[in-house]
């Protein structure tokens, strides 16, 4: 995608993190931004931000886990902007632990958010971009899918974070290939940050109360503890993450890193595949960070 200006984004979870940071992108480009949150004050501040910079804006509260939401987010898109240009399935949650420690209900909440949040996005979109692109030549279309470096690799004491964004990684890259057997004017990216601050340490604050969890058990608190450490100390902005996704956009790059350097971690994964090794130490590049967890995890309460 070479061109924004008078196109149309939709973003979900863009009232933070790198949602917000995107649709401020977007605006400055001169595209027509549709953002969808479940966090309403957020969203309704976020919004009124963007509007104010002069972008055409419609705010959309939703909780991307429920099909009809996303539903009738499209629709109403659809019918103040048309097809959407960009599309970036963003919105997403964070839960830690033992994977035997995760409840049912963390579960389906991390899954729902995570993981069919991106369905909803895709099976609602796609069919509309490429209704799009068959009426018109020059229209161009992108979806960018939020994943994680946790949907390459494997850390310990995150496991169902792993296992939604190892399924976005999955489900991009069919996307992908599926998308090029039918189209050249409409494409997609996965973007896999790793430790930045985006609030999603904190996204208890919209887990639904029917889905509300037990209190945290100890190995949740110690990767609660740990996270917001890494998070904190990290060096890329969520600012700087959104740069990228445009840069992605515009050369039509598969894969979106926030760094780089931790792909040798993926490397060392898929060497033990290909090797039919077992998994190896996923701290092996940062010893100290698996002998802290390691200590952590054992010590006694």
């Amino acid at each position: 995608m070479k061109s924004f200006r008078g196109r149309t984004a939709v973003i979900t979870g863009a009232a933070s993190g790198f949602g917000l940071e995107v649709a401020r992108i977007a605006a400055r480009e001169g595209m027509r931004v549709v953002m969808a949150d479940v966090q309403q004050d957020a969203l309704a501040r976020a919004a009124g931000e963007i509007g104010a910079d002069g972008a055409e804006v419609l705010p959309f509260r939703l909780d991307v886990s429920r099909a009809v939401e996303v539903e009738a987010l499209a629709e109403a898109a659809r019918q103040r902007f048309g097809a959407p240009h960009f599309v970036f399935n963003n919105a997403g949650v964070g839960c830690g632990g033992l994977i035997w420690e995760n409840t049912l209900q963390d579960w389906q909440w991390v899954l729902g958010v995570n993981l069919m949040g991106v369905v909803h996005g895709v099976r609602n979109f796609t069919p509309m971009m490429l209704q799009a692109a068959a009426q018109d030549p020059g229209y161009e279309g992108h979806i960018v899918n939020t994943a994680s470096m946790a949907g390459l690799v494997n850390p310990p004491n995150m496991g169902v974070y792993n296992v939604s964004k190892h399924a976005v990684v999955s489900l991009s890259e069919t996307l992908y290939q599926d998308l090029r057997l039918v189209t050249d004017q409409v494409t997609a990216s996965v973007l896999c940050p790793f430790f930045v601050s985006t609030g999603i340490t904190r996204s208890e604050r919209n887990r639904p109360p029917e889905l509300a969890s037990a209190a945290p058990t100890r190995s949740q608190r110690i990767g609660q503890a740990m996270g917001d450490k890494a998070v904190g100390s990290g060096k890329v902005s969520a600012a700087m993450v959104a740069q990228f996704v445009f840069e992605a956009l515009r050369a039509q790059r598969f894969y979106i890193y926030s760094h780089p350097q931790a792909l040798a971690g993926v490397q060392d994964r898929l060497e033990d595949v290909l090797q039919s090794r077992n998994p190896g130490d996923p701290f092996a590049h940062k010893p100290e960070v698996g002998a802290s967890l390691r200590a952590a995890l054992r010590a006694a309460d």
